[in-house]
């Protein structure tokens, strides 16, 4: 190698290249072009639709095709759908491009974006397909109604504790049948009576008037009721619009359901959680290679962190995204199903690694098997219970093998 040579250490992978300093209303863009001298152009733009485009034309102008902006908060959006169709947008994590120490500017934000794109230096985050972006947006709304409507449903539970009323403490769902009827006969204002308390039971909490009646008796003022009444119309809301939600994203991944038919065969995952796990990364998975790539992505697998020989803490740098409280949530699921490979893998690490771990590996386990139905088809292919037993006596055998080979003797087993 050449003295000129051994002097390059970073090639150009981008010669015509862009970065963007996105704010809320300004956005900054430096443009490098390298055409045998490398050249840098600045601008500003507004963050109205219009200067988007003006922003557009001027970077498609200059025969720009790839551009990196920052993913702070959703200011990204609004850029990203008026450039997706021509350009290729690498959104990076602000926490690594942090900029050197030294003066800072929104210029110089942008400048630095683009020299570390311009030597391809920058990873891209996973931007879905835009159907699959619908399908996100409207799994992640249900489940923004579904934790509002538990939130307001514990606001009636703690009201009626506030009133001395106790119909939890009979009826194990406050929100059931026989537990909404009794909800309505105090908002009602009529006379609390046996009759009417004998009127509202139904199914299993028939014989348990008596309890019932002693239950809902208690201090409900007009205060209350006036509570009461604007917390049920709330949650009535709720319920409608959570089941309004459901009914579209049905609908749209209607044309899916043999792929959702496929995951619901895995221990764990339900009509629910498959809809909410191709909502999050779609059904095709192209952009992940291989399922430790899903798993890191999701931050389901430990962490690399090793200096000068010495392993550090492997946390993941990803504590709550959504992909891994919904895989959490299924792996909750699984253990609880009786023969199955997941429930003994949980045991068997729960015991060593403790609880936490443990469903965070089964979690892993799942995912992998998830990527495998959706990026290739596969049928789920339940291991059962006795697989790692039936693991653990091979390997225990061989080790007895190897030491009684040692020793000068040969293992027969005992029909032989």
């Amino acid at each position: 190698m050449s003295r000129k040579d051994s002097t390059v250490v970073l090639s150009v992978v981008h010669p015509i290249c862009c970065g963007l300093d996105i704010h809320k209303d300004k956005i900054s863009a430096t443009l490098i072009s390298d055409d045998g001298a490398v050249r840098e152009e600045v601008e500003e733009f507004g963050a109205f639709t219009d200067e988007l485009y003006r922003m557009k034309d001027w970077l498609l102008e200059r025969g720009c095709d790839v551009v990196a902006m920052e993913s702070t908060g959703v200011y990204w959006r609004p850029v990203h759908n008026v450039l997706e169709d021509r350009c290729q947008v690498i959104l990076v994590n602000a926490r690594h491009v942090k900029h050197l120490p030294g003066r800072k500017t929104d210029v110089s934000d942008s400048r630095w974006l683009a020299g570390l794109l311009r030597h391809g230096l920058l990873r891209g985050s996973f931007i879905p397909e835009k159907h699959v972006r619908q399908w996100r947006d409207l799994s992640r709304l249900r489940k923004t109604y579904v934790e509002t409507l538990s939130d307001y449903k514990r606001r009636v539970h703690k009201l009626l504790e506030c009133a001395n009323i106790k119909i939890d403490s009979v009826a194990s769902d406050l929100f059931g049948v026989t537990g909404m009827n009794l909800i309505t006969l105090l908002v009602s204002g009529h006379e609390i009576t046996r009759e009417a308390v004998s009127a509202c039971t139904r199914g299993k909490l028939k014989g348990k008037e008596d309890e019932l009646f002693k239950s809902i008796q208690g201090f409900f003022t007009e205060h209350h009721r006036f509570q009461l009444i604007s917390m049920l119309t709330l949650i009535t809301a709720m319920e409608k619009q959570i089941a309004q939600v459901h009914a579209r994203l049905t609908r749209l991944l209607s044309d899916r359901e043999d792929k959702i038919a496929l995951l619901m065969h895995v221990p764990g995952i339900s009509e629910l959680s498959a809809h909410a796990l191709l909502a999050e990364f779609g059904d095709t998975l192209d952009q992940f290679e291989s399922s430790a790539s899903l798993a890191s992505w999701a931050g389901l697998c430990p962490g690399n962190n090793e200096s000068a020989g010495k392993r550090h803490s492997g946390r993941s740098p990803i504590r709550n995204g959504h992909v891994k409280t919904i895989m959490v949530e299924v792996a909750w699921g699984a253990i609880r199903k009786k023969g199955s490979y997941y429930r003994e893998k949980y045991y068997s690490l729960r015991a060593r690694k403790g609880a936490k771990k443990a469903i965070i590996a089964v979690a892993h386990r799942i995912l992998k098997a998830v990527f495998h139905i959706l990026k290739f088809g596969r049928a789920y292919h339940e291991l059962g219970e006795q697989y790692l037993i039936q693991l653990n006596n091979t390997s225990r055998l061989h080790h007895l093998h190897k030491q009684a080979a040692k020793l000068g003797y040969v293992l027969v087993p005992l029909g032989a």
